[in-house]
């Protein structure tokens, strides 16, 4: 080959998968933003909880741990931790706990016993998630690809590689992997619907028994897989029908056996305690608990009780602020309202227009929009529904879809006659997204837009929207360079991270009887400046109503902070 023919045949491969490398390119910068950040700040207040969850899981097998959550993306977090010298917590001197204090205690000592290692820690727990994250990315490309082009797949990578709310989740070990699983298991039906074939049966399977082990909501799923298979069916002919509805049992019984896998094949029997406490709780559903013990026959029973308890969660409710309100239950506009706050405002306006636009052409026919438009739906509609609202990340199985409408519509403008005017119009919005994204680093939990910028975030919403603990790090570092080694505080995660960094938590919320050390700073969370996640207390405490909750750090909310940590953290002088 003459170097001329080595070159153009160079050229036309670098034509050919331009697609493939603009978007590893997009996804490299993600990943190297990711691990930055991570270096800068400290664990969410979820994140004690989950790291020594999943390491406990892997070492011991006990999955009443932290049974809240589904173990995947808790197992994804330990197993590098399983290539340090860590320790591994004793429990046997509170096995007739509820698996709730069970849960408490194995995370305060497992920091306790592997402090000299909790930087470490806290570097490689999250490293699997952001691989899980660059995944989504590769999600993204293939599904919009599949039904667009190559284009559109460009533009949706680079608008969720671009978006605060992503950056924000995408290195944390919660709620990026239920975006994961909800994406790959519409990806694996789209591909098993377009045609049907054993090997995509099994595949739809896996991909659903993945999106179940992540999130118990994602239970929602095992309706859509059983409808997709009734509509399968009757757009076949009549010859094939049998194999169809065999196809599809494949799929249910690979996704069982997936989510057994996650247990590891281990059906532990749930302890006397959760269950009276689960029943304890909301002696409404006692009924529906005798199910329990049949289900877990084939089901791992940690998995069922997880599941009833979420739901259950539901019911209760859960102290939630919007706007200056608060509710425990919630409201139906929460996550259109939070949506519209914490994305930027170019994402936001091609949300709009992209998802009419898309309506528009369904209607008219295009079946592929109905492809992207239908999880959208689904989720959307259960999570406004949903009575608990404290996060933002809870909407993330959304944000897939709504990058790669986003990318096709941009792509539909650069497409048209019009073209220079597109062009510059494109280009605008990725320099308004990528001037947002570098404002907001490293500071993306509580990334605002500008509709905000004319009132303090902690005004508007609250918990992990504002503040979530990832800022204690810069807090102690601040407070040591001062001298000091302990701190009135009233923030999410302080009473386990700050005494790793070795400063010491006095803890504003005590009980009324406890004496408080007298410290020169106090550190306010956000969250707890508004009020929301105020815990109530008994006479005397002064939080016996929810006016006294809402209202119990009221004094410092006009007071001029010394320093402010990530936006998340206020730090005050007192003497």
């Amino acid at each position: 080959m003459t170097p001329r023919s080595h070159t153009e045949a160079l050229r036309q491969t670098a034509t050919k998968y331009a697609p493939h490398l603009i978007s590893a390119a997009l996804l490299l910068v993600m990943a190297v933003n990711f691990l930055t950040v991570v270096a800068r700040k400290s664990i969410t207040i979820d994140e004690t909880l989950a790291i020594p969850s999943g390491y406990y899981y892997l070492k011991t097998g006990a999955f009443n741990i932290d049974s809240d959550h589904p173990p995947f993306p808790l197992l994804l977090s330990g197993l590098p931790l399983l290539f340090l010298s860590l320790e591994t917590p004793k429990l046997d001197d509170v096995r007739d706990q509820p698996s709730d204090r069970q849960t408490l205690i194995a995370g305060e000592r497992f920091w306790s016993l592997n402090q000299s290692h909790f930087q470490s820690i806290f570097f490689w727990a999250r490293v699997p998630m952001i691989l899980l994250t660059l995944l989504l990315g590769v999600i993204i490309f293939v599904f919009t690809r599949r039904l667009f082009n190559a284009r559109a797949a460009v533009l949706a990578v680079a608008l969720f590689s671009l978006e605060p709310t992503v950056l924000a989740h995408g290195r944390v070990v919660k709620d990026i992997h239920v975006a994961f699983g909800y994406a790959l298991f519409f990806l694996a039906l789209y591909v098993y619907g377009s045609a049907p074939t054993w090997k995509r049966a099994v595949s739809l399977g896996a991909a659903c028994g993945v999106a179940l082990v992540v999130k118990y909501s994602m239970l929602i799923l095992i309706p859509v897989l059983l409808l997709a298979g009734v509509v399968v069916l009757l757009r076949t002919n009549r010859g094939r029908r049998q194999q169809i509805v065999l196809q599809v049992a494949i799929s249910f019984v690979v996704a069982l056996v997936v989510v057994n896998a996650a247990y590891f094949f281990r059906h532990q029997p749930m302890l006397a305690q959760d269950l009276a406490q689960l029943e304890h709780s909301n002696p409404a559903h006692t009924n529906a608990m005798r199910l329990l013990p049949k289900l877990s026959t084939v089901v791992p029973p940690y998995f069922l009780f997880g599941a009833f308890f979420t739901f259950n969660h539901n019911d209760l409710g859960h102290p939630g602020f919007l706007l200056g309100e608060y509710s425990d239950h919630g409201w139906r506009y929460y996550f259109p309202v939070a949506f519209a706050l914490k994305t930027t405002i170019p994402f936001l306006v091609l949300t709009c227009l992209s998802f009419g636009w898309a309506v528009w052409c369904a209607w008219r026919g295009d079946k592929r929009y109905l492809v992207i438009l239908i999880p959208i739906v689904i989720y959307g509609g259960s999570a406004m529904f949903a009575d608990i609202n404290i996060g933002i990340r809870h909407l993330l199985p959304l944000f897939p879809f709504l990058f790669m409408l986003a990318g096709v519509l941009v792509d539909h403008w650069l497409g048209t006659r019009r073209n220079r005017i597109a062009l510059m119009a494109v280009v605008l919005i990725f320099v308004f997204c990528i001037e947002e994204s570098v404002r907001a680093y490293p500071n993306y939990i509580p990334y605002m837009n500008q509709l905000t910028s004319t009132r303090p975030h902690w005004m508007l919403l609250s918990d992990s929207n504002i503040e979530w603990g990832d800022d204690n790090g810069p807090l102690a570092e601040y407070l040591k360079a001062k001298g000091e080694t302990s701190v009135r505080a009233a923030c999410l995660g302080g009473p386990v991270v700050l005494p790793l960094y070795g400063v010491k938590y006095v803890d504003l919320l005590s009980p009324p009887e406890v004496k408080l050390e007298d410290t020169r700073y106090v550190a306010i969370g956000a969250s707890f400046l508004n009020g929301s996640t105020v815990p109530g207390w008994g006479a005397g405490s002064g939080r016996e109503t929810p006016e006294q909750r809402h209202n119990y750090f009221a004094s410092y909310r006009d007071r001029i902070p010394e320093a402010v940590f990530g936006g998340t953290i206020y730090l005050f002088r007192e003497k």
